[in-house]
């Protein structure tokens, strides 16, 4: 059965921007664990979409031995004062082919919610400028970023206080996410999920029950959505959500 999707839910990093987020952990492990261990891979499975401190417990816990999980808040301390520097120094990019979707959801009349863990999402935002003199901030019509909650993906708890700011039900919404953490949170929000695969990792965003997996957000069949359906553009089989 098709439903309504009247909003749109996007996590920022990995999304919306290529961030450092994961270089600045990876860096900031020195002296804590292994850096090797460290992987892109790694980094998508166990921090990508969580809570600084839990994304800092889940490092230390896989990769630094017994007791590393002490040295959590310390570790996280140093990782964020890396991610300042290095987003005011501008070194980060946002994707065009998400620019473009979030864009077209905009025109199309969604209502449009930030939801990342991150609490770094605003200043990065801010910095990307588009066409009409605005900024990629500006397109949103609520900002539930870095928003404190009681647990964080994969419950869905700041997914469904994004869905309460834009005031649609969440079985109305589409979360646009690239961890599986997030996937997972959308799911158990009742939410539908786009999961965006940029690093190769898209078998992990379908384990995790995402509906649709692109690996550009420009595969994104736009009529179809309209319709409730997340399905690739130009290809017959759609995905009724």
């Amino acid at each position: 059965m098709t439903r309504v999707l009247r909003a749109a839910i996007f996590d920022v990093d990995g999304v919306l921007v290529d961030s450092p987020h994961e270089r600045a952990w990876r860096e900031a492990l020195a002296d804590f664990a292994d850096q090797a261990g460290f992987t892109t891979a790694f980094y998508q499975t166990h921090v990508a979409g969580k809570r600084r401190h839990e994304g800092a417990r889940a490092v230390l816990e896989h990769l630094g031995g017994a007791g590393a999980a002490a040295h959590a808040a310390a570790y996280a301390k140093r990782k964020q004062a890396l991610i300042d520097r290095l987003i005011a120094d501008g070194s980060f990019v946002a994707f065009p082919d998400a620019i473009r979707l979030a864009v077209a959801l905009k025109k199309a009349g969604l209502r449009m919610a930030l939801a990342s863990s991150s609490k770094n999402a605003d200043a990065m935002l801010a910095r990307v400028n588009l066409p009409d003199g605005g900024t990629l901030l500006s397109l949103f019509d609520a900002d539930l970023s870095g928003r404190d909650v009681p647990r964080g993906k994969p419950d869905p708890a700041l997914f469904l206080l994004a869905a309460e700011a834009v005031g649609v039900p969440p079985d109305q919404c589409v979360v646009v996410e690239d961890a599986p953490a997030g996937i997972e949170a959308a799911r158990a929000g009742g939410m539908a999920s786009l999961g965006i695969a940029r690093l190769g990792d898209a078998a992990l965003l379908r384990a995790a029950g995402a509906d649709l997996v692109v690996t550009s957000l420009d595969q994104l069949d736009l009529a179809a959505l309209s319709s409730g359906m997340l399905r690739v553009r130009a290809v017959s089989e759609s995905v009724h959500v």
